[in-house]
């Protein structure tokens, strides 16, 4: 079990980031590689293994032409000759498993994923623009989204399957607790959940090395978000107990290699500041449902800059699961009302302290 008295302050081993396409040796046959995404987060970072006389991908990018001509060059380069033997994708997001399925076909290997992450991602990608249901309409009306806000939603419905290539019709199940081998070294499947339904860290105790893809990032927080989907969801509860859950299971000292970000050490630390964060997000959203607010209404609560169209969904997703969150305690209430639109007021008690204990 690891002792939470041992976490040490966050440190980053390397003094730059790899440029686009290429990459950075951050352990021994374990490379960094970087590539660009067309969003406000600019960047993923994937990591590539030596597997024997072969090669293991872990994450690989968003679809589009400018990631494939970046992966031709590491075919060129680093690769070589040597065979991809499988492609590992940490969860179902596209600038993780945006180019799994080109990958796969052109090396002609397995797509290994958790069961959840891979099935749900086939079903978003079926969605088309045509596709809306009206259970999603009503979802962010309830949140309070006047007209303009409700088109913007409906404009950008269906592009989850656009941003990846087709998966495979078939896949190699992670599971938590499994070990996989790649090369001499072994790789436990340490699951976590929140930021998405089951997503797969890779944890090598004999390297010291974590492969955390957005379960645990050092500079931001990954979003913890309430979709259409399921509205009634509490995401995070699952993500404050996946935290709490890596810090049992995890010693406080790896190599933690991010999917954002740089690679750093400090993995205990940074879950006491993820705790701590949404436990402080919380008590403010706690305090400003004095009264009765809307889903819109609580975006002060949680973050510090003005919301835009462009994070509006984001930041309604993520507005919701700490509602939700409150909702579950019996802190806050739900009330419907004759417009359509939910509100939250407080309930009961809210008491942080228990929270805190998290961090500890």
């Amino acid at each position: 079990m690891a002792d939470p008295a041992s976490a040490r302050a966050i440190s980053y081993p390397f003094s730059a980031a790899p440029s686009p396409g290429a990459w950075v040796e951050v352990a021994e046959g374990v490379y960094w590689l970087r590539m660009p995404l067309p969003f406000r987060l600019d960047h993923i970072n994937l990591y590539l293994l030596r597997d024997g006389d072969g090669w293991t991908i872990v994450d690989t990018g968003i679809r589009g032409r400018k990631t494939r001509d970046l992966w031709d060059q590491v075919f060129a380069g680093l690769f070589g000759n040597a065979p991809v033997k499988r492609v590992i994708a940490t969860h179902m997001h596209p600038d993780h498993v945006g180019q799994a399925g080109w990958l796969t076909r052109r090396c002609g290997v397995a797509l290994w994923m958790s069961r959840t992450e891979f099935f749900m991602c086939k079903m978003l990608a079926v969605d088309g623009p045509t596709d809306i249901p009206e259970d999603a309409i009503r979802f962010y009306q309830q949140a309070g989204y006047d007209a303009q806000q409700l088109a913007m939603y409906q404009q950008r419905f269906g592009r989850f399957g656009a941003m990846i290539e087709p998966l495979p019709a078939g896949y190699r199940r992670l599971e938590d607790g499994e070990c996989v081998a790649i090369g001499a070294d072994e790789w436990q499947v340490v699951v976590g959940r929140g930021h998405s339904p089951e997503h797969a860290c890779l944890y090598c105790e004999s390297r010291g090395l974590l492969l955390s893809g957005d379960q645990v990032l050092p500079r931001i927080s990954s979003n913890v978000s309430v979709f259409p989907t399921e509205p009634a969801a509490n995401p995070l509860r699952e993500w404050l107990e996946s935290c709490q859950s890596l810090r049992q299971r995890l010693p406080s000292d790896p190599l933690v290699l991010p999917s954002h970000n740089e690679p750093f050490y400090g993995l205990h630390a940074r879950l006491a500041e993820l705790i701590e964060g949404h436990v402080q997000g919380l008590t403010r959203l706690y305090q400003l449902c004095d009264g009765p607010k809307r889903v819109v209404d609580v975006f002060p609560a949680l973050f510090k800059s003005q919301i835009s169209e462009e994070n509006l969904l984001f930041a309604t997703g993520e507005s919701r699961a700490h509602l939700n969150y409150l909702v579950a305690h019996g802190a806050l209430a739900e009330d419907i009302g004759p417009d359509g639109v939910s509100r939250f007021s407080q309930a009961g008690p809210f008491d942080p302290a228990r929270l805190d204990e998290l961090a500890a």
